[in-house]
């Protein structure tokens, strides 16, 4: 059976961050992931999870400056981006979390080849420094009709960009939103490239609202992953129709708890 996770930088949106832990532990959750949490420290955001016995999967690097989404593959900012995951990799580490999904950037058609260079060799270097803490690197495909210019959006080049890095500790972030955008066939692609995918996510598809509407069937989907021996968490990055309790029917058979 999935189990579920809940993204806490889009779920539970309605509360202070730190509370959005003990709403999520409610409604039964057993673990969490989020963007970077800006102006948290770490020692209550572990006090949070402690308390609520709420596991953290991954946190992604700060997006940057404005209009930036991350700087993983950027020409010419590979200090910034030592520096920016540093500070990540010392969070996780303090919180007990288990991955770092790694946000490339925006870059411009011109610099693509450069880029990648680049994100290779970020990704082997940071790779090196997670693994003494047992951390797991995620990149995820982020479809451009979301975030243009986003250096990395097809799955197909996300795997080549793990075997170029050859890390064992680098994986694929597999949100099943942003891959039915961009190229569909979700259950043949999860088949063949189960062996690097790290982390499932989900969200309706167009909407990005609870994956009980819109063109994904998502037990079918659930119910592939589960034959296809995937044994980590899925999770919930989804905008909520109302207030996050509410939307949570779909996730009863996966012991969550909706208010309804």
């Amino acid at each position: 059976m999935p189990r579920i996770s809940a993204h806490i930088s889009w779920l539970y949106a309605d509360r202070p961050f730190l509370q959005r832990i003990d709403a999520a532990a409610a409604s039964g959750f057993k673990a969490v992931e989020c963007r970077f949490p800006d102006g948290v420290p770490a020692d209550q955001f572990k006090s949070a999870l402690v308390r609520n016995k709420v596991s953290v999967l991954g946190i992604n690097t700060p997006q940057g400056g404005e209009g930036e989404f991350g700087l993983c593959a950027m020409p010419g900012r590979q200090d910034d981006w030592k520096k920016m995951f540093a500070q990540t990799l010392d969070f996780v580490t303090a919180v007990g979390g288990s991955a770092i999904h790694c946000l490339a950037g925006k870059v411009d058609a011109a610099q693509r080849a450069e880029a990648e260079k680049v994100f290779v060799e970020n990704l082997k270097q940071a790779a090196d420094l997670a693994a003494a803490s047992n951390i797991t690197l995620l990149i995820e495909p982020i479809n451009q009709r979301d975030q243009p210019g986003y250096f990395l959006s097809r799955l197909e080049h996300a795997a080549d960009i793990v075997a170029k890095a050859g890390k064992p500790n680098i994986k694929v972030q597999f949100d099943i939103y942003h891959m039915q955008i961009v190229g569909g066939d979700l259950v043949r692609r999860l088949e063949q490239y189960l062996p690097v995918i790290g982390h499932l996510q989900c969200a309706s598809v167009p909407a990005r609202h609870e994956p009980d509407e819109g063109e994904i069937n998502y037990p079918a989907v659930f119910e592939a992953v589960d034959r296809l021996g995937y044994t980590g968490w899925i999770g919930a990055e989804y905008r909520p129709r109302g207030t996050t309790e509410a939307g949570l029917g779909w996730g009863r058979a996966y012991g969550l708890k909706p208010s309804n």
